[in-house]
């Protein structure tokens, strides 16, 4: 019987990512965060990021990032494309993914084996995933700047 070595998360690793990730945001909101804006960066003709503020606050924002994909005319489902959900800490300058793949919560450290297969280090993962999509929207993504219509509450 083998045994495993407990994982344990290397935390200046996490924060570098944190840090790092957070500054690719907002160099990619071009540091204009505005409720409902939504800035769509096409990599090509058949791929494009989808980065969406959906919450502002004075010390936070939180952000949604998404692939959008047509192959060969066939749509790719919601459920295999990836998707995040991000909160950014202005007065620390980090950042932190708080869903992802509609994953609620995403522990800085699992077990494994277990039952939803997640790696032993899937935050750091996810974070490094982030990191290499916002790297490549900066550096070949073309822009597109919507904002999303405002939802009256009440009429």
């Amino acid at each position: 019987m083998a045994l495993f070595k407990k994982y344990r998360p290397n935390l200046v690793n996490l924060m570098q990512l944190s840090e790092a990730n957070y500054m690719l945001i907002i160099r990619l909101l071009a540091d204009n965060s505005v409720p409902g804006e939504v800035r769509e960066f096409f990599i090509n003709d058949h791929l494009s990021y989808h980065l969406e503020v959906q919450e502002v606050t004075k010390y936070t924002s939180k952000i949604a990032f998404m692939q959008s994909s047509k192959m060969s005319g066939l749509s790719v489902g919601e459920h295999l494309r990836p998707n995040m959900v991000i909160r950014l800490y202005h007065d620390a300058k980090t950042s932190e993914v708080i869903s992802s793949q509609h994953v609620a919560k995403i522990a800085p450290r699992y077990d494994y084996p277990n039952k939803q297969m997640h790696l032993p280090n899937e935050k750091q993962q996810v974070m490094m995933f982030l990191k290499e999509w916002l790297q490549l929207c900066l550096t070949q993504g073309q822009v597109n700047i919507s904002h999303l219509p405002h939802i009256i509450k009440g009429s």
